[in-house]
């Protein structure tokens, strides 16, 4: 006798096993939410290149689709945002909600870069890579500010 069975007739082991696996459970949700929340204020890593045309601006942007992606020429700046969803998977539950929804990112172009953002383009590609080619204005030519 293991001393339960005096106070719930028998099932306080199971009782006892199932509040465990709910803390547990509670616990591991919230430090998914967590890491969500820390991934959510991290900017987006980038890689900025150049060639005599353009700049190319290539962000890690994992779990991505196009209709997620809001791409801006702000400042200087290739400003992205990122809405990501969480599909449901039929026959499975969250169990750590890691995964940031709401991303985004900022890649400053070099000074004195002279650039023509309206003819701009952006691709998602199905590795989750977005990529941001921002033709050069004037033949590529610095411009003094």
């Amino acid at each position: 006798m293991s001393g339960f069975e005096r106070f719930d007739g028998g099932d306080a082991p199971e009782r006892l096993k199932e509040l465990g696996e709910s803390i547990a459970e509670n616990a591991l949700e919230r430090v998914g939410r967590g890491v969500a929340r820390v991934q959510e204020r991290t900017p987006l890593p980038y890689d900025l290149l150049e060639s005599d045309e353009a700049y190319l601006v290539v962000f890690d942007a994992p779990g991505v689709r196009r209709k997620d992606v809001q791409v801006r020429f702000v400042d200087r700046e290739v400003r992205v945002t990122v809405d990501r969803f969480r599909t449901f998977h039929e026959g499975f539950e969250m169990r750590f909600p890691g995964r940031g929804l709401s991303l985004d990112g900022a890649a400053p172009l070099p000074a004195g870069a002279s650039v023509a953002p309206e003819s701009a383009s952006a691709t998602v590609t199905d590795a989750g890579t977005l990529r941001v080619r921002v033709p050069k204005a004037d033949g590529g030519e610095p411009t003094a500010e």
